[in-house]
């Protein structure tokens, strides 16, 4: 049988239930709405770089239409919970903010492989982070969305890990290379990107400080997260890089970046 994408139309919008929201989660839902919705940005940035693989550049395409989804479903429940608040102002204020680099033909990881990686680690917190959005909410809108966009994010990541497979055979990242770009694409997660999509979406009306917003969108964001999402984060950033998912590393690995969330975040160190 065919896949058959969902649709934003199906979502069960006669059962929204603006009192179930958490208001910390609506602001960094529009915050991810701003982000999700820049997909196709992101893929003329992916197909530069694999300017001579058609092949690759459809699924970037198809992906990035996925992505602009989610950002679309995102935003039209946001504005069903605060009918105040434009998701479109919202995106023009972001893209005049923050520019992604899309004239660039090689990757800043140093090789086409090394991409591949980042890109499954994106989508490893992606879908581990919907996840935990998802468990922690009982909005019945918001909760189908976010169980779409987790299971879609899941599978992205396992399309990005296929053609990471193919393109190891030709350029050979070691394991050493491919954690230390996972790692590093990790650290990227608290750069000005999700600090001023927080901001556009947020705190507009006020000049933009770097620091103040990404401590408040971590303090908020991470907050939803339980040790079961970072034991599965961490697998998936193991797979990506080379390593063994599960086992006693795994398991120290799990815990340690969990403390290491909840410390950066400004949380208690049990959730």
């Amino acid at each position: 049988m065919a896949y058959r994408h969902w649709t934003i139309d199906e979502l069960p919008w006669d059962r929204l239930d603006p009192s179930k929201v958490d208001p910390a989660m609506l602001k960094v839902a529009k915050a991810a709405a701003l982000v999700e919705y820049n997909g196709h940005i992101y893929a003329d940035y992916l197909c530069n770089i694999f300017a001579d693989d058609p092949e690759f550049q459809e699924v970037a395409r198809t992906w990035a239409v996925e992505e602009v989804q989610h950002g679309e479903a995102l935003g039209r429940w946001a504005e069903a919970v605060d009918p105040a608040w434009s998701f479109q102002d919202a995106v023009q204020r972001f893209r005049d903010g923050y520019r992604i680099d899309t004239d660039a033909t090689t990757s800043a990881r140093g090789s086409r492989s090394g991409e591949l990686v980042a890109r499954c680690i994106v989508e490893t917190g992606t879908s581990s982070y919907y996840t935990a959005l998802g468990d922690s909410t009982d909005e019945p809108v918001f909760k189908q969305i976010c169980k779409h966009i987790a299971s879609d994010e899941l599978r992205h990541y396992k399309l990005f890990y296929d053609y990471l497979k193919r393109y190891l055979e030709r350029e050979r990242l070691n394991r050493f290379q491919r954690l230390w770009i996972a790692l590093s694409r990790i650290n990227e997660t608290e750069d000005d990107e999700l600090a001023y999509a927080y901001y556009a979406a947020n705190h507009w009306q006020q000049p933009y400080d770097r620091a103040s917003n990404t401590r408040e969108y971590m303090l908020h964001a991470y907050s939803y997260y339980r040790p079961q999402h970072l034991d599965r984060m961490v697998a998936m950033v193991f797979k990506a890089s080379g390593l063994k998912p599960q086992g006693l590393l795994h398991d120290l690995a799990a815990r340690v970046a969990f403390k290491r969330m909840r410390r950066r975040a400004g949380l208690p160190a049990a959730a």
